[in-house]
């Protein structure tokens, strides 16, 4: 662990390390760049969200050594639409505290929504090379569920957010890989439903059908799930116990939908109807949801389409 923290520390304090997580140029007002080469940008947030902004800031302002401040600062810009300019809050944060593993695993999330994901999978496998031997801590969440209970920790979220990284590059074989490190977390059943869809789709697009069945034998009908009741869904649509046309009833310009619609456009893609897969994904990308990972993940395939 101490020749780890060295090579990240000297990592961090390197022009090189520096050069490489400059932002990408984009059209002025956007945030990114699909794909497809289209400007992404965001709506103007809500005061509720910009209230939140600013008592971040003032939190910050207050103590801006302070990791939870910087975190919470990023994360809140974030919640703004401002994803470059949280991307910069979680660099400075990296540079005052390099072996805090939150900091890379909030700055890869917002590259992968800004399409970066090769420097997403970079700081999340420093994340998770901070991680090993340490406790796992709960997360808060910036965006509640309904039973203000948070359902995710440090460790799951840098697992689940490699493995989509890893499968956004098409990287199957790594992302399986971490996926089901996460699952092994056995951290409730939220976590497992979320981990397991995403297992069963690298699992079928590897071509490994039977492993993915399998892997299904951890969902069941009667879990205590709190959050992920889209995930859930799509678990028991793969096992065939809810009907297609329940799944396919999801609104993609809200993220359970989105992550929905992706995994119904997925399914029929591996099961070899191909025209409606790539219908559903060609739809999918004319809504608003260009931040949601099945909107990526849809992007993606539409990108590598043969």
């Amino acid at each position: 662990m101490k020749q780890i923290i060295a090579i990240i520390a000297l990592m961090i304090s390197s022009n090189a390390y520096a050069q490489s997580h400059l932002l990408p140029d984009v059209p002025e007002g956007a945030q990114a760049v699909s794909l497809f080469g289209e400007p992404l940008s965001m709506p103007a947030p809500s005061e509720r969200v910009l209230e939140n902004l600013a008592a971040a800031k003032e939190k910050y302002d207050a103590d801006p050594m302070d990791a939870d401040n910087i975190i919470w600062y990023g994360r809140r810009v974030a919640y703004t639409g401002d994803f470059r300019r949280a991307i910069l809050i979680f660099s400075e944060g990296i540079r005052k505290h390099p072996t805090d593993a939150r900091m890379y695993r909030h700055r890869g999330h917002r590259y992968i929504t800004i399409r970066e994901f090769d420097r997403a999978i970079e700081d999340y496998e420093i994340a998770a090379s901070l991680i090993k031997g340490k406790q796992d801590k709960i997360e808060p969440d910036g965006a509640p569920n309904p039973a203000g209970i948070p359902v995710t920790s440090t460790h799951s979220n840098i697992y689940y957010h490699l493995g989509l990284a890893y499968y956004l590059k098409h990287d199957f074989e790594n992302s399986l890989r971490v996926f089901k490190m996460g699952r092994d977390l056995e951290l409730n059943d939220d976590n497992t439903s979320s981990t397991t869809h995403w297992i069963y789709m690298n699992l079928r697009r590897l071509g490994r059908d039977a492993e993915a069945a399998e892997a299904l034998n951890h969902i069941t009908a009667d879990m205590d799930i709190i959050e992920v009741h889209n995930y859930h869904k799509l678990d028991m649509f793969y096992k065939g116990e809810v009907p297609e046309e329940e799944v396919l009833n999801a609104d993609p310009n809200i993220p359970a939908g989105a992550s929905i619609t992706y995994g119904v456009a997925n399914w029929f893609l591996y099961n070899g109807e191909t025209e409606k897969a790539y219908d559903l994904m060609e739809r999918f990308l004319k809504t608003n949801s260009w931040g949601a990972f099945g909107y990526i993940a849809a992007e993606v395939d539409l990108k590598n389409r043969k």
